[in-house]
């Protein structure tokens, strides 16, 4: 199996021939691995596989690549290791043989002047920025409904945050020279469909979204080499809005005077237009708007759901909470089931889009208990106690229960 590092070496001596064997013959190098686990929702069995670059992960689809973090990664720390990140998508002809030393990026549409950036461009013409911030599929849980609904079956795994590096997209883009008329910025990158029927991935950013200074064009993931399956070598990095945005082998940026005209923007990709983006189980939206930012969400990580732990014994607990950039303020814990909530220590504050680590320790008399746990942000917005519903599956973030035995 290669690792990362011969995964990118093989990338600019050979063409990356090894990886494109190991995605398109998955058997010779992405072979599935013995164990296989068990999402909680029917026909939640899945393999876990081994994919160049990637420790074992959750295989939803083998092409394209779709692959989900088990849960227990995330309580191996704030930051999500390269290894472990989940793997998002969308089309299958995904891009096997990249040289970085010829790579570049077209910026053109309405600029007053076209670039071609090479990534020695990006990494010494302009200044580096780093943020560290989650990048959450807007599908993350959707396995999760009730009722069912069509899409990728994902448990909670389709998430992870990490310290990126590169440069604002603003940089760019005032070099480029943006003229009046801009209204969106549009992205492409290399992966394609394999029929000539199937729309290419193209999202879009408002134009000020697009030049706030926090949309970055990452190269860095963690410190290193972004991983070849989450974008080498450049990809799109819009901090609190979901991944759909974050585009991966970032090559084509167009400023355009009208909104895209694209299927993944006009048609996939959207949210009831309304405060809670829902509706009615089993009942489509009346009108709808592309989806945005994340809510608010929070996890318990160290315990898992029907676990048994020793009574009145002092019980750590610890997890995880997010938003779309507000920040978390509060992380609230109850142990009987949400009739009393007390608040857990928050843990180092790496940004306001990173995760941020809570932790608490508690008792519990024998018996079965139900722990909660819930987020509140800084603008006060929080989560439901009862799962909402909308038709695509999207935004999940009823506040999680895991039920314990203590004896």
């Amino acid at each position: 199996m290669l690792d990362r590092r011969q995964v990118l070496r093989s990338a600019r001596n050979a063409g990356a021939a090894g990886l494109g064997a190991g995605l398109i013959g998955r058997s010779s190098l992405a072979a599935l691995a013995a164990d296989t686990v068990t999402l909680p929702f029917a026909n939640g069995e899945r393999s876990l596989v081994t994919y160049p670059g990637k420790r074992p992960l959750i295989e939803l689809t083998a092409r394209p690549p779709q692959l989900e973090t088990p849960f227990a990664v995330f309580n191996e720390g704030i930051i999500t290791s390269n290894d472990a990140f989940f793997v998002r998508y969308h089309l299958a002809d995904i891009p096997l043989s990249i040289d970085p030393d010829t790579y570049r990026i077209d910026v053109k549409g309405r600029v007053n002047t076209p670039l071609s950036l090479s990534l020695q461009d990006l990494k010494t013409a302009y200044d580096a920025i780093e943020i560290v911030a989650v990048n959450q599929c807007s599908g993350n849980s959707r396995g999760l409904f009730e009722p069912r609904l069509a899409g990728g079956q994902l448990a909670n795994g389709a998430m992870g945050n990490a310290r990126w590096k590169g440069i604002p997209l603003k940089a760019i883009l005032d070099k480029a020279g943006v003229q009046s008329s801009a209204v969106q910025v549009a992205f492409n990158g290399l992966d394609g469909p394999v029929v000539p029927q199937t729309p290419d991935f193209m999202k879009a950013l408002e134009i000020d979204h697009a030049r706030d200074g926090e949309v970055m064009i990452a190269y860095e993931m963690n410190g290193d080499d972004l991983p070849w399956l989450n974008g080498f070598p450049v990809r799109l990095i819009v901090p609190g809005y979901y991944g759909t945005y974050w585009v991966k082998h970032l090559n084509e940026i167009t400023v355009l005077d009208k909104p895209l005209d694209s299927f993944w923007m006009t048609t996939a990709y959207r949210i009831p237009a309304n405060a809670c983006a829902c509706t009615e189980p089993g009942k489509p939206a009346s009108t709808t708007v592309p989806i945005g930012r994340y809510n608010v969400r929070s996890f318990l990580t160290n315990v898992a759901d029907g676990a048994r732990v020793k009574a009145g014994a002092e019980l750590p607990l610890r997890g995880i909470a997010f938003d779309g950039g507000y920040g978390i303020t509060d992380v609230a814990v109850s142990v009987d089931g949400g009739a009393s909530w007390h608040s857990a220590e928050l843990g180092e504050n790496l940004g306001k889009y990173s995760f941020r680590e809570w932790k608490t320790a508690v008792k519990l008399p024998a018996g079965q208990h139900a722990i909660l746990v819930r987020a509140i942000n800084r603008i006060g917005e929080s989560q439901p106690s009862e799962p909402l519903w909308n038709p695509a599956g999207y935004m999940r973030n009823v506040v999680e229960t895991t039920r314990v035995t203590a004896a």
